[in-house]
């Protein structure tokens, strides 16, 4: 009798444990991903005017996700996203941060915004060992602090400086002037720009700083109506680069504009109408309304039946997410923080013609870099 009992303690016990380790499975060992639901957090300016670019990043990103739910999900878990507004203010970030790592407990974070609210947040992120996946407008400097906890999909700053700076060189071009944001960011910029001039051996012509509200267009348009560039390579919004090049214009100079990608040409086209003559913009996310390329065609018929427009933000939200699932699917179903990072930091793939690579410690994935010409309408044209 004690032998039979004693069988069927050790069977009961046995039955115990692998239904402790099936809920491990189910819930990731580390307790953060439940049965049925897998959360995501983003932490980003998603109000006010700055706010449009933001909602058009996450607009792409919940494409993904929604797709990716009526497929079943990532090992038949949904996806869920909790979006909180930081207002592009690093103490929001913050608190922001803590809310969706300590009281929520997301497994990632993604798509968020502004190099100040993603530094504020680096260090929650790190102590818990939450991954941010596809952040924008982060500066090299940043993205440096954060190796280690962020990966951004995106190409750096210096490359997308590279990629301009080798074009206007090819075309001949030498005296090449630089306005910019005044700030700290923009300093930053610049610094880079004059580092990239000078490896081929050129200097900066001239340069001007702009409030981040364009007071002081009229100022650099005076500088560059005297100065004479052939080129002048914009870091600022849209409607700051129209303020420039307009004033520049109206004084008798012509030079060409080359926009960063964070000028929207939408914009400085739509405010400058008749008056637009022409501006180029690096753009750093593939070209969304590519009529071959498969993920791109998959990306307008989902944006299409969401009602999402289709543009350069929408589309890094889209690829942003994109890189996050496939990650996601990667790590298995047993679904940790530090599963995540692993497969991340060993991640390579690649996706609407661009090649992602994670691995040797890379906290930049991708080099990509594209010029395309707006046109009156603002529309974007290879």
């Amino acid at each position: 009798m004690k032998s039979i009992d004693r069988r069927g303690f050790l069977a009961a016990a046995g039955a115990a444990c692998m239904a402790g380790k099936v809920q491990a499975q189910q819930q990731g060992a580390d307790g953060i991903v439940s049965r049925t639901e897998i959360l995501l957090g983003q932490s980003a300016v998603l109000s006010g005017q700055l706010g449009d670019a933001a909602q058009a990043v996450q607009s792409g990103a919940r494409l993904v996700i929604d797709d990716t739910n009526a497929s079943g999900g990532v090992a038949g878990r949904a996806l869920r996203l909790i979006a909180l507004d930081d207002e592009l203010n690093p103490d929001k970030a913050l608190a922001n941060y803590r809310s969706l790592v300590l009281e929520q407990k997301v497994l990632a974070c993604v798509c968020g915004t502004g190099a100040a609210p993603t530094m504020a947040g680096t260090g929650v992120l790190r102590e818990n060992g939450v991954p941010l996946i596809g952040a924008s407008a982060v500066t090299d400097s940043v993205r440096d602090k954060t190796r280690g906890v962020a990966y951004y999909v995106r190409a750096s700053s210096l490359r997308e400086l590279e990629a301009l700076v080798q074009h206007l060189s090819t075309l001949g071009m030498a005296r090449i002037a630089f306005v910019h944001l005044a700030t700290a960011g923009g300093e930053e910029i610049k610094a880079q720009m004059q580092q990239v001039l000078a490896a081929q051996k050129l200097q900066l012509h001239a340069s001007a700083g702009l409030g981040p509200d364009g007071a002081g267009a009229q100022q650099a348009a005076q500088l560059l109506a005297t100065s004479q560039p052939q080129a002048v390579v914009l870091f600022m919004s849209g409607a700051a680069a129209a303020s420039v090049m307009k004033a520049t214009w109206q004084l008798g100079a012509a030079p060409t504009f080359y926009g960063m990608s964070i000028v929207s040409g939408e914009t400085a086209a739509q405010l400058l109408g008749t008056q637009f003559r022409g501006l180029a913009v690096a753009q750093v996310t593939p070209y969304p309304w590519d009529g071959a390329d498969p993920d791109a065609i998959r990306f307008r018929r989902l944006a299409q039946a969401a009602k999402v427009p289709v543009n350069y933000h929408s589309y890094e939200g889209y690829l942003a997410g994109r890189v996050t699932v496939e990650a996601l699917q990667r790590t298995g179903r047993d679904l940790t923080r530090e599963r995540l990072h692993a497969t991340l930091r060993n991640m390579k793939m690649r996706v609407a013609g661009m090649d992602i690579d994670f691995t040797n410690s890379r906290h930049t994935g991708s080099r990509f870099v594209e010029l395309v010409q707006v046109r009156q309408d603002g529309r974007y044209v290879r």
